[in-house]
């Protein structure tokens, strides 16, 4: 007997519930446990993932035993409603459908009113005497099919669907705007027009047969599992390719029979900013595509939306009741049936739920729920209410919330006297409404393909036709999957359709990005580049900004302002108490704090990044870089001094001018950091980084300080190095000139004292970089041992202090036993263990990288999340080894992996004490933390 392939729901014999995702994907799983407790679902079953990945380790080739289940579970539905697929006279449709055990919207593809042909079309037109609904259910399948399952696509970026172009053709000729307009001779025309395309454009003719369609499908979606978008979506959002799509076969419902039928999404709490509010959608005499595409600015569902949405575009009310009323006031008792769905589900689930709903001549049936996609704003607003409300635990709360959207409560926000002066000068273009919070100023760009290209470019520091296109705002009538990777890398996400429930809207929310969409104010035009809007002209390369609080659009740049919750912490200009943001922000740091193990620090060479990392939650600083203290007016004169000496004598001179100005900036670093430890790695980078190396700036220094041209440019070309990252730094620098490392040991202790004289609890860790051999340490420590002890004789004061390094080889990593013997701390840079781990030049890996990432050599950039099969274990085995010589080894990671996710997970798993990251990602860390100690139980 066959593995068990596929699953029916509907009614006593549902097979599954929620708990299966990851074989029926969460699609199956909730359309099974809906059915289970109560909700009215059509009936259909769900091919499994297993299916899907057996699928394609065979060379896309079906599994045996398939046909066989699926028909067996046609048979199952055809009973359950009581029509039969394929029949001529009451013809049973399905959907076919995608589900990945991880939401992925729009990225996988749908085949909808399958089973209709010339045969089952002419029957079902004439038995229930609404010709119309049936034409039009067939020209969509028609496009769907041709596009997903025969390949019609546009033939360049700039063209048209092939279907959008004879529906508009159509349309144009009988003088009408919507689809809606159309009469049935209209639709029947289009039918016979959309098959002589696909007969044009493929050789091949629609299928008639039933069945064909339905496996032609079946393998369609299975194979958007490995289509362009889904495998970008998956990399932007750490995806396991593995996992597989569920197919979902179901029983179509029809939303567009006429008045008394609407489809619609819908949103237990508001996505964007987590208000406790039904918030959602709908369209009367339509299907569920034309909501989520944006092809038809939809309605809202009940009399409060609708009423906000109707200020936003400055529609009376009078204007709002009579043309774009609720579905509330349009169908009041299947919305009070839908709202009592909704609450039904979010109580079940205990999380904001995302429903497909369609209404088929007055009943209400439900296609979906989810865990709806929301932005950071949203995330942490319901999970801090939903603890208020009982529904969830703290602990759970921490769950819901991604460390990483944290980074959206930090962004700029529009500055409120900029955005009036924008406005009283007539740069305001119009209002859309607000689908992605946040503020955004970029360049125009019309279609993804160009977006991704010029800010691949300005990533390189390379301008095309004379613009940086570092910030872009893609802008299109609206979004379709294919537009992932120019969304990707845009800032902002304009729509001229759509609304709040549209594809824009749905992937902008996912990525933090800020979006306005249904900006139906704005004509835009691909071929010529350029949208108008009330006369004005906005072509591609203009700037424009976006204000996705509000939805409103601006002509030109917009100054911004820190955001609220950096106004409490940072700025002092708004209040605790004043801001709910931060209030919603303090308790969810407030509880990870409570509950993580591993300490977070900071990287910070000043004393005002000091502050600000403290403002943020930092206990220390993990990685203070001396050199960046050395690039300053006099600072550089005298390094520069100091490596143009030749004697130790001139070098303990220049070394002397700067002693002074060190220990001024570490005395401003332990005091702003009174009670934390600080890590001060001393002097890293090669010496020739503080020399010029073009002509004109060496013969100025060069009279600068009295030498002759020909001298300093021997001097530099002398420091010159083929391979710098591997060359003359570090400790090699200070065990070469130890009269460098001398002098920074006693810049920090005597800082140190001054400051403990006033007060302050210093706690100083001298850090010895890029240590491969024990040695290298032992020569070091000899130095910092002996000029300790000059400065407490001196001072007559003993600071507590603690004398470590860096492991950034793979040496050092196998041999911590050794290192740790003369080391009392680790501190892991994984940016240059990467480097040396990899054999990758950060500098130069830009060049190959992001296309290995595409490829799926790398799952992802190394240096952006930690590689925890490769460096990880050397990490693992460093910290293991350290410990095994010295117990209480202090172990922490300084590199920029410090502040990302999965990485602070990987270091609370290997044992750290802390993670150190850049101050502005302080809060991540702190929540990553937490994450990790909760699922780790």
């Amino acid at each position: 007997m066959a593995e068990k392939m596929v699953y029916f729901f509907g009614g006593a014999s549902t097979d599954g519930d929620s708990s299966m995702k990851q074989l029926l994907g969460g699609k199956g799983a909730n359309l099974a446990e809906m059915t289970l407790i109560g909700v009215p679902v059509p009936p259909g079953f769900t091919i499994s993932t297993d299916t899907c990945n057996v699928y394609f380790h065979a060379g896309g080739t079906l599994p045996a035993g398939l046909v066989d289940q699926v028909d067996e579970n046609i048979v199952k539905t055809e009973q359950e409603v009581g029509k039969t697929f394929g029949d001529a006279d009451n013809p049973l449709l399905f959907s076919v459908r995608s589900g990945a055990p991880i939401s992925m919207p729009g990225m996988m593809d749908t085949v909808l009113n399958l089973g209709l042909n010339d045969a089952t079309a002419a029957a079902l037109a004439e038995s229930s005497g609404n010709a119309r609904f049936v034409w039009d259910s067939y020209r969509r399948l028609l496009a769907m099919y041709g596009d997903v399952v025969m390949g019609m696509k546009p033939e360049n970026k700039d063209d048209h669907d092939p279907f959008e172009v004879i529906l508009d053709a159509r349309k144009e000729e009988q003088g009408v705007a919507m689809d809606t307009d159309l009469t049935t001779e209209d639709l029947v025309a289009v039918v016979q027009s959309f098959k002589a395309e696909i007969l044009r454009r493929t050789g091949r003719p629609f299928p008639q047969d039933p069945r064909e369609q339905l496996w032609g499908a079946i393998e369609a979606v299975f194979d958007s599992w490995n289509n362009d978008r889904a495998i970008k979506y998956r990399q932007l959002n750490g995806i396991d390719p593995t996992m597989g799509t569920a197919v979902n076969v179901q029983t179509m419902v029809f939303g567009n029979m006429g008045s008394d039928c609407a489809t619609g999404v819908a949103f237990t709490r508001d996505p964007a900013t987590g208000e406790r509010f039904f918030f959602g959608e709908y369209l009367v005499n339509a299907q569920g595509e034309d909501v989520v595409a944006g092809t038809r600015t939809p309605q809202q569902i009940n009399i409060v939306g609708s009423r906000r949405w109707a200020e936003g575009q400055g529609v009376s009310e009078g204007q709002r009741r009579e043309r774009f009323p609720a579905l509330e006031e349009v169908m009041p008792e299947l919305y009070s049936q839908l709202d009592g769905i909704q609450r039904k589900l979010e109580a079940h689930y205990r999380d904001m739920q995302d429903v497909e709903f369609t209404i088929q001549q007055g009943r209400l049936w439900m296609l979906q729920t989810r865990t709806g996609k929301r932005t950071a704003f949203a995330s942490t607003r319901i999970a801090v209410e939903m603890v208020e409300e009982e529904l969830i635990s703290r602990e759970e709360a921490l769950l819901r919330v991604p460390a990483d959207g944290l980074d959206q409560l930090l962004r700029p926000v529009f500055d409120p006297q900029a955005l009036a002066a924008a406005k009283a000068s007539g740069m305001e273009l119009a209002k859309g409404l607000n689908a992605g919070p946040g503020a955004a100023t970029g360049r125009v760009v019309f279609n993804a393909e160009d977006a991704e290209a010029f800010f691949a470019a300005a990533q390189k520091g390379e301008k095309v036709d004379g613009l940086l296109w570092d910030s872009i705002i893609l802008t299109r009538n609206e979004t379709s999957p294919e537009d992932i990777r120019g969304m990707a890398a845009s800032v902002g996400i304009l729509t001229a359709m759509g609304g709040s429930t549209s594809h824009a809207a749905l992937v902008a929310r996912q990525m933090g990005k800020v979006c306005v969409a249904g900006c139906g104010a704005l004509k835009i035009d691909y071929a010529a580049r350029e949208l108008r809007v009330d006369g004005k002209v906005i072509k591609q390369g203009d700037w424009i900004s976006l204000d996705g609080f509000t939805g409103q659009v601006i002509a030109g740049e917009v100054e911004t302002r820190p955001s609220e919750v950096l106004q409490v912490l940072l700025d002092g200009t708004l209040a605790a108490e004043d801001s709910t943001v931060y209030q919603r922000y303090a308790a969810i740091m407030s509880w990870a704090d409570e509950l993580r193990s591993m300490k977070v620090r900071t990287n910070a060479d000043q004393p005002d990044q000091s502050v600000n990392a403290r403002a943020f939650g930092a206990e220390g600083i993990g990685l203070c870089r001396t050199e960046h203290m050395f690039f300053e007016g006099e600072r550089i004169d005298a390094v520069r001094e100091m490596i143009l000496s030749e004697t130790l004598e001139g070098r303990e001179k220049a070394l002397a001018k700067l002693l002074p100005m060190q220990r001024s900036d570490f005395e401003g670093i332990f005091e702003a950091m009174d009670g934390f430890p600080v890590t001060v790695r001393t002097l890293d980078p090669p010496l020739h980084e503080f020399l010029p190396h073009d002509a004109s700036e060496i013969r100025a220094l060069a009279v600068q300080m009295g030498v002759s041209f020909e001298q300093l440019r021997a001097k530099v070309e002398s420091l010159g190095e083929i391979n710098p990252m591997l060359g003359h730094r570090g400790c090699r620098l200070g065990i070469v000139f130890p009269e460098i490392t001398a002098m920074q040991v006693r810049a920090i202790l005597e800082a140190a004292c001054n400051v403990m004289r006033l007060g302050v609890d210093v706690k100083p860790e001298i850090m010895i970089p890029l240590v491969g051999h024990v040695n290298e340490l032992t020569a070091q420590a000899e130095v910092v041992r002996r000029v300790a002890a000059q400065v407490f004789e001196e001072q007559k004061l003993t600071v507590d202090y603690m004398l470590g390094t860096m492991i950034e080889f793979p040496r050092a990593a196998l041999t911590a036993h050794r290192i740790a013997e003369v080391a009392e701390f680790f501190s892991f840079g994984t940016n240059d263990l990467t480097q040396t781990t990899f054999g990758i030049s950060r500098d130069d890996m830009n060049k190959f990288v992001p296309r290995y990432t595409e490829l799926g050599i790398y799952d992802q950039d190394p240096f952006q999340v930690l590689d925890q099969e490769g460096v990880g274990q050397l990490v693992k085995m460093g910290v293991e080894r350290g410990r095994s010589t010295s117990p209480k080894l202090k172990v922490g990671i300084c590199g920029e992996h410090g502040g990302e996710p999965s990485s602070v997970k990987f270091c609370h798993g290997v044992g750290m004490d802390y993670v150190s990251c850049s101050p502005f990602r302080v809060p991540i860390a702190r929540l990553a933390a937490a994450q990790a100690v909760l699922e780790g139980e």
